[in-house]
């Protein structure tokens, strides 16, 4: 178990390639308990490939993965899972017809009685739904209701907690607030916060939101091309200097100053 601010995941420059494309390059990351880590960059930048690797659906070509500071190599989800290591998707993996409190134990259903007499312990999945939830600060004034019904920014949360309920150390959260608008954004970004330092859930915040990370953001990594093009914690990092990153970095100054170039050119 990783303690006194050690990692509970470290990356040492993994790398991954598809046939002789490469995705990712010398990545370092440190994810620690009760911090959210944030990973930026555009599409195409190698995050989806990055979280594919923590959340176990594919293996990395090089360098070193360590959980708990044991190297490992996973073949499988379930494999991460089993070490705390769980991932909340865009999809969210909700069925939308099915009740809130079904919904968090899909999969991991409480059963009672024997044989014949085997069937779902309803009123054991309802309180504990419950009770999660308001562990967490989520008031939802009706488990019954399909979640289907919830807001985008309800059913996110009601993922996060269902993820945490279930024993994840590390959660990976894919675009949480894409989707969603102001309101519901906050109200995801005001849980995401809560896991980290109330829960002491190491989070993994994967956005090309800026703002949104920052909010809630202990330590930054920007990718872009495969690469890490910053690696920052908050103390060292400015909203504006992340968004500059995020825009391009050395890559915008440089086509500032050519343009600039050929703007005073002109006045020649």
């Amino acid at each position: 178990m990783a303690s006194n601010g050690e990692p509970i995941v470290r990356l040492r420059g993994v790398g991954k390639s598809y046939a002789n494309i490469s995705a990712l390059r010398g990545v370092d990351l440190a994810v620690r308990e009760g911090e959210v880590t944030c990973i930026l960059g555009d599409n195409g930048a190698g995050k989806s490939t990055l979280i594919s690797i923590i959340a176990g659906l594919h293996p990395h070509d090089a360098g070193e993965y360590l959980v708990d500071g044991v190297p490992r190599r996973f073949s499988s989800p379930r494999e991460a899972l089993d070490l705390g290591i769980a991932a909340v998707y865009q999809t969210l993996a909700l069925v939308p017809l099915l009740p809130v409190w079904r919904n968090f134990f899909l999969g991991s259903e409480i059963v009672k009685g024997r044989g014949p007499l085997r069937r779902l312990d309803r009123e054991k999945m309802w309180a504990e739904t419950r009770d999660e939830l308001h562990r967490m600060g989520i008031d939802l004034e009706n488990l019954e209701q399909p979640v289907g019904t919830l807001s985008g920014g309800q059913r996110q949360v009601v993922a996060i907690a269902r993820a945490i309920h279930f024993g994840a150390r590390v959660l990976i959260l894919d675009e949480p607030t894409a989707a969603l608008g102001v309101a519901q954004s906050g109200l995801v970004l005001r849980y995401v916060s809560q896991a980290a330092r109330s829960q002491g859930i190491g989070v993994i915040f994967i956005t090309h939101n800026p703002h949104h990370a920052y909010l809630v953001g202990d330590h930054f990594i920007v990718l872009s091309r495969g690469e890490v093009a910053l690696d920052s914690p908050r103390s060292d990092l400015t909203l504006e200097s992340l968004m500059f990153q995020m825009a391009g970095g050395k890559g915008l100054s440089a086509l500032e100053h050519e343009l600039q170039g050929g703007r005073d050119a002109q006045r020649a």
